[in-house]
């Protein structure tokens, strides 16, 4: 009888240890690693930067390397470069009420620190941050007319309104 409630007991121990691995392992929506190249995302959530190529971004899960998933709400980083239209940038930073000024951003998570451009002279606006993020987002965007070369750094972008979910 002792055997049968210790094996009973080791049943319930790995069981939930696979339980928790489980689920674990679901909660991430992003993969904060891998790099995505996909621009269709990024255009709706950053209308105002007209068309994008040669994108190089990732979607990061705020808090996943923690050991405890809270319930609720997930705040996600959406950080990365892309390519504007050619003379893209020049007409942002050429735009008057924006007021750029040079810039550096901050460090990129070391994945993309490849696709940043060599020799780049970065300009930044924090009115144009500011217009480019509702209230409940947060982000940096800073342009590089050398290479018509954006790197944003954003908290929950949301898509435009009229361009669905």
């Amino acid at each position: 009888m002792a055997d049968l409630g210790r094996r009973g007991a080791l049943v319930l121990a790995l069981g939930g240890a696979v339980a928790l691995s489980a689920c674990r392992q679901g909660s991430s929506g992003t993969d904060g690693d891998k790099v995505r190249t996909d621009v269709a995302p990024l255009e709706r959530r950053f209308t105002a930067l007209g068309p994008l190529s040669d994108a190089h971004w990732l979607g990061i899960v705020m808090g996943s390397d923690s050991r405890v998933q809270a319930p609720g709400p997930t705040d996600v980083r959406v950080v990365g470069l892309a390519r504007l239209r050619a003379g893209g940038v020049a007409t942002l930073v050429g735009a008057p009420q924006w007021d750029f000024q040079p810039a550096e951003p901050d460090q990129p998570p070391g994945v993309l620190a490849q696709f940043i451009p060599k020799g780049a002279r970065w300009v930044r606006s924090e009115s144009f941050d500011s217009a480019m993020a509702s209230d409940a987002d947060h982000g940096t965007f800073s342009f590089d007319p050398g290479t018509d070369t954006v790197y944003f750094d954003t908290i929950n972008p949301s898509p435009a309104s009229s361009s669905g979910p």
